[in-house]
């Protein structure tokens, strides 16, 4: 993490990576968040599940391995526990280990036919799936929200080809991908008006200083989300409210006036252009399932057989 973090700050723009928000603070804000009355995403991707849900399921298959990347609280998981055919095993991987062993310990309790091995780790690095007991007919990821969009493209090309070699020939993918759409509620779904969002992205801060021992003073710092209509992206930065130095573990970083820290991006797609990504990475995209409105989608992903 330390080097990570004197990298970004020392870089131009400032950058810190978005995983370091998902402390155990960042993941209970974060779900507060998705309770909030601009933030569509949850709602709307929940709504897709539970409409389409056999559908989903039907396509899953029976006997599977059910891997959920960033699996937080588990709540959409278990609308898909409910529907799918014998699961054999669900393996939660999330980098906040309390938040990801409470839950595993619910999900087991509510489940206690389907094996349930959580890995702490983070998803974007190579991931060793542990062996269960029952036999399974293949993998599925399970990767909700629209957290592939944190991702720049090239990126996440090269993040779903990891995903790619986890799902095996014949796997699957369940991913939430969130579309295009009117800048005004973009904006408004990454700056509510209770300030939620605001004390996610500064509790990035507060866990520097207390793993690194910085000195950041929050508040210092002012949240910001920008939509760059040109990229289909929106931005989340700490602006520095003054000319200051911060100090990380020996290290001076410093800041004028107005200079910002880049911490999330979340890039917004049309159908066509996430199946130009999935295609790229090895996945062909089997179903795509949106609201009434084409805010958000929920999509399968499949990989072909070996030799085809």
């Amino acid at each position: 993490m330390r080097e990570e973090v004197i990298e970004g700050l020392s870089s131009y723009p400032k950058v810190l990576p978005c995983k370091l928000l998902y402390d155990e603070r960042g993941s209970q804000l974060f779900e507060k968040i998705t309770e909030l009355e601009e933030y569509y995403l949850t709602r709307t991707e929940m709504s897709i599940m539970e409409e389409y849900i056999g559908e989903i399921a039907s396509r899953v298959g029976p006997e599977r391995m059910l891997i959920e990347y960033g699996s937080g609280s588990s709540v959409k998981t278990r609308v898909l526990l409910d529907h799918l055919i014998r699961p054999a095993a669900y393996v939660p991987i999330d980098i906040s280990r309390d938040h990801l062993m409470k839950s595993a310990a619910g999900i087991a309790a509510a489940y206690p036919h389907i094996e349930v091995a959580p890995v702490c780790a983070d998803y974007s690095k190579a991931i060793r799936i542990p062996a269960v007991t029952k036999p399974v007919s293949g993998r599925v990821v399970y990767f909700p929200g629209s957290t592939i969009g944190n991702f720049h493209p090239s990126e996440a090309v090269e993040f779903l080809k990891t995903v790619v070699e986890v799902c095996g020939p014949r796997g699957g993918l369940i991913i939430g991908v969130d579309l295009k759409k009117s800048p005004d509620v973009l904006l408004r779904a990454y700056n509510d008006r209770n300030g939620v969002t605001a004390q996610f992205n500064l509790n990035i801060l507060v866990r520097l200083n207390r793993v690194l021992g910085s000195d950041f003073q929050t508040d210092q710092f002012n949240h910001v989300a920008v939509y760059d209509p040109a990229a289909g992206r929106i931005e989340m930065h700490l602006i520095s409210m003054d000319d200051q130095v911060v100090r990380i573990d020996g290290v001076e970083i410093a800041f004028v006036k107005g200079e910002n820290i880049w911490t999330e991006s979340s890039y917004k797609f049309t159908p066509d252009e996430f199946a130009e990504i999935a295609g790229a990475s090895g996945f062909t995209v089997d179903r795509v399932w949106t609201d009434d409105q084409d805010l958000f989608s929920v999509q399968y992903l499949t990989v072909p057989a070996a030799g085809l």
